[in-house]
């Protein structure tokens, strides 16, 4: 639908188009509009409209007990279930004071590094055809189903695990699971500097299109509290698993945990950002599998009472999830729900920061801008 508006600058009269991209349109990744203010071929204003998709989460978080919010946690990014899970429940085992055992530890920071490659296979493999003319699309997915199994053998679920709980996690992995997922990560590493690689970083004609393309300032990511690969990229210095460590990441050595940034602020450093952190979230996943192996076997969750009720007080815990920061904070009135918890969600402040990206690239540009903030739609509505 478009809407003709006609605006007066001195003695010159231009026309401007209001362009609405959505509410459902191929390149948002779901249920998201943008309103455009475009002139010929350029745009002059965006405005992001979200909410399409909202169900809730928060106010039906107040009606569910501490064990099954984690159901309606891991589904807002449902490329990040587990991680979404995971800081729900670190947050009310802070509040409870339960320490969780350390190979529940370690094993929920392996799984977390392998969602995050999950999530981040999506968006390197659907790089666009404006960008591309052969979109590396085939071997992500074929790399992302190998990891995606041993996700699914350890959990029992293929996107939505539930593999965490309160006090740790549901069970422990399966024998010989160690070596399934050593193989996966060897394999996404080969798969990654020979299929992905060469189009990221040698294929001239995806960086000369991707160059300069979708600028976003340092300053403008901070303003907007952008986070994760599209705040990296453009030389915000700032990883929560470094900076703030929880699970066992202030025990990774220096050259396992690498924060990933650069300085243009590009599509293409966007994109050169997400590959990078593939390779740094295999080397942690590594690290994992040889703590573990260390550790042996032993408890993985701590016994819960039937009824569990936070004390009355409040928490915040923070997570570096695959899309950028994700926030709980967490108030108890010392009953068996919570009174209140509110999720920051990266996805949310990530599309947000369109409104300042947008103005004054081509309209062409568009499908590929969009690709590279790496959002999920369901992130943003919750």
């Amino acid at each position: 639908m478009t809407t003709e508006l006609t605006v007066s600058t001195g003695d010159l009269a231009t026309s401007e188009f209001l362009l609405n991209i959505g509410p459902q349109h191929p390149a948002a990744h779901g249920v998201l509009r943008l309103a455009l203010a475009v002139d010929g071929e350029h745009i002059v204003r965006a405005e992001p409209v979200v909410g399409f998709m909202h169900r809730g989460a928060e106010k039906l978080f107040e009606a569910r007990d501490y064990r099954q919010i984690l159901v309606l946690a891991n589904r807002h990014d449902w490329l990040s279930a587990f991680s979404n899970e995971l800081g729900v429940a670190i947050a009310v085992e802070r509040m409870l004071g339960i320490e969780v055992p350390a190979r529940a530890v370690w094993t929920r920071m392996l799984l977390a590094e392998l969602n995050r490659v999950l999530s981040h296979l999506i968006f390197l493999g659907a790089i666009p055809d404006e960008l591309v003319s052969d979109p590396p699309i085939g071997p992500a997915f074929r790399e992302r189903e190998r990891i995606q199994a041993v996700m699914e053998t350890a959990a029992g679920g293929r996107m939505h695990f539930m593999f965490n709980q309160v006090g740790g996690l549901k069970d422990d992995v399966p024998a010989s699971w160690d070596h399934l997922a050593a193989d996966a990560i060897a394999a996404a590493r080969a798969a990654v500097r020979r299929d992905l690689e060469p189009v990221i970083a040698a294929d001239e004609a995806f960086r000369s299109r991707a160059r300069g393309l979708g600028l976003l300032d340092r300053a403008v990511a901070a303003d907007y509290g952008v986070s994760g690969p599209i705040a990296r990229a453009s030389g915000v210095d700032l990883d929560v698993r470094r900076d703030d460590p929880y699970l066992g990441y202030g025990e990774l050595p220096a050259d396992a945990l690498r924060v990933v940034t650069r300085s243009e602020g590009d599509v293409l450093a966007r994109f050169e950002c997400l590959l990078e952190q593939v390779e740094v979230s295999l080397d942690i996943a590594e690290h994992c599998l040889s703590r573990l192996a260390e550790l042996g076997p032993g408890p993985v969750n701590v016994r819960l009472p039937k009824v569990v009720k936070a004390p009355e007080g409040e928490t915040y815990v923070w997570t570096e999830n695959p899309l950028g920061i994700n926030g709980y904070y967490l108030v108890s009135r010392g009953e068996r729900t919570p009174w209140r918890l509110k999720l920051r969600s990266a996805s949310f402040n990530n599309v947000q920061v369109l409104s300042r990206i947008l103005p004054g690239c081509h309209v062409a540009d568009l499908v590929p801008i969009l690709c590279s903030t790496f959002f999920v739609v369901g992130d943003i509505d919750k």
